[in-house]
């Protein structure tokens, strides 16, 4: 029973509009050693030319638009 009440309290995920969703994630990435947030040129990303600010590292992901492991 306790399940079925928790069900019912959680509210479901509202679709981000798409002016807050560019703002958020357009050209933002992710440091793949420390997870520092980074705004950048995907073109200079791809070309190696970006780096981390906090560790140095040239590896960066673009930031994922959902959350994940949250069930």
């Amino acid at each position: 029973m306790y399940k079925l009440l928790l069900k019912e309290m959680v509210p479901m995920a509202k679709k981000i509009p798409d002016e807050i969703a560019h703002r958020m994630f357009a050209n933002v990435f992710v440091c793949m050693k420390c997870r520092t947030k980074i705004r950048a040129s995907p073109f200079k990303v791809k070309a190696g030319k970006v780096k981390c600010r906090k560790c140095g590292s040239k590896q960066l992901r673009p930031k994922a638009r959902e959350r994940r492991g949250v069930k």
